[in-house]
């Protein structure tokens, strides 16, 4: 076997639908008169600005990365319904990961329909467990493979692409290549040919360095709607430089994803590094930054989720666990369907109203600001999805902010308040 993934070096790391629809399937559709059973797994997820929106909110989700898909490689076992079911049911997970692994020895390009078998058990179990899912191209060299890359992705947006749950990401990890004449010549042919049959679901692309560099991205952004971009860190490696980067990244205005990322070394190995992991997941909060942990796997590496040949957790598994429980943001499910003015028992009354005066019912009004530095202190400033009122316009905090409504990319503009 000519590689095993076991990480980084220390030196990085067919049914059109439109968004509108798909809102309506999701928890987005308050105010629009539904009151009933269940029309979709999922809130759609929408980008705006530097953020990732669920149901009309910037929100992150947190959850678990699958190891390589490849035949013989070992984390295969892991590719059934049972245990996305686990992870949602044992975990409170909201992602899950598909990585599927490429050009390596057993995976998509030696056994295409084995390897694709895998990633659609796994998407078909998310879609059952209202789950969101990530249909990974696990591969280093993508641009190597285009027009194979077009074809899978084609085909996933043709059986998947009406669905809310799924989310694309075109290429895991680019070497130290260039972003402007290498990823993003590939991304664009691949996201052009997506936008066809599904023009609105979330697409992740990949950033050079094993995508650390997001700051290089973000010089150069992709010119296309629901772009996201991929952040991956591993905590005993990779510390504040690497956060310096994503915080230019964000502040040049484009949305990250932590598709992967490690409470270890960056080789995939080591004991879990508590307190970098803690910072990290501190940044991740502070930042809404979904993240799905590497790797929900039995290897015998630190990275792993369960100790070889069992199901039990490892201390990198323990930590993650209790990391995904305590996320704040959890996948929201809908519970309503369309009133029918023909059934008496359907009261119109009690649709919600769409005038957008309701948005602001109850919102702190800038300068009374929404959150405290203890608990036993004043509101000093507004944090990572608080709401507040600024010139009778509502206004959602991307991050920990103390600065005025609409002045800077600390705020994004929700809508009028009349």
């Amino acid at each position: 076997m000519p590689f095993i993934h076991s990480k980084k070096t220390t030196t990085h790391r067919h049914v059109r639908h439109s968004l509108r629809s798909k809102l309506l399937l999701s928890c987005a559709c308050l105010g629009l008169g539904f009151a009933g059973s269940a029309l979709a797994s999922v809130e759609a997820l929408s980008v705006q600005g530097n953020q990732i929106y669920a149901g009309g909110q910037a929100k992150s989700f947190s959850g678990n990365s699958l190891f390589w898909s490849n035949n013989k490689w070992g984390g295969e076992k892991f590719y059934t319904a049972d245990v996305v079911k686990m992870l949602k049911d044992d975990w409170d997970s909201s992602i899950v990961r598909a990585s599927m692994g490429i050009q390596e020895e057993g995976g998509y390009l030696d056994d295409p329909e084995g390897n694709k078998a895998k990633v659609e058990r796994v998407v078909k179990a998310a879609i059952d467990n209202d789950m969101y899912v990530i249909i990974d191209w696990h591969s280093h060299h993508a641009e190597d493979n285009p027009n194979e890359a077009i074809a899978f992705f084609k085909e996933m947006a043709t059986k998947y692409g009406d669905k809310p749950n799924v989310i694309y990401e075109l290429y895991n990890e680019p070497l130290q290549i260039s972003w402007s004449n290498v990823i993003k010549p590939y991304a664009e042919s691949v996201i052009s040919e997506i936008r066809k049959i599904d023009p609105d679901n979330l697409i992740v692309v990949g950033t050079p360095t094993w995508s650390q560099d997001v700051d290089v991205a973000s010089q150069d952004p992709i010119d296309g709607t629901n772009i996201a971009y991929t952040l991956h860190f591993y905590a005993g490696t990779h510390g504040q430089y690497l956060r310096d980067k994503a915080t230019t990244a964000l502040n040049n205005g484009i949305a990250l994803f932590v598709t992967e990322w490690g409470a270890v070394n960056a080789d995939g190995d080591g004991d879990v590094a508590e307190q970098a992991t803690n910072t990290w997941v501190s940044f991740m909060k502070q930042h809404n930054l979904s993240n799905a942990n590497w790797a929900l796997n039995d290897k015998k590496e630190g990275a792993s989720t369960f100790l070889p040949d069992t199901m039990d957790l490892t201390a990198s598994g323990k930590k993650v666990k209790e990391i995904i429980a305590d996320w704040p943001y959890k996948v929201t499910t809908a519970t309503d369907t369309p009133t029918d003015p023909t059934d008496p028992t359907d009261d119109p009354t009690d649709e919600p109203s769409d005038d957008t005066t309701n948005v602001c019912t109850g919102v702190n009004v800038y300068p009374n600001w929404t959150a405290k530095d203890w608990s036993g202190g004043e509101a000093t400033h507004s944090a990572a999805g608080d709401k507040l009122v600024h010139e009778n316009k509502l206004y959602t905090a991307n991050w920990y902010t103390t600065s005025e409504p609409g002045t800077d990319a600390s705020w994004t503009f929700v809508s009028n308040c009349e």
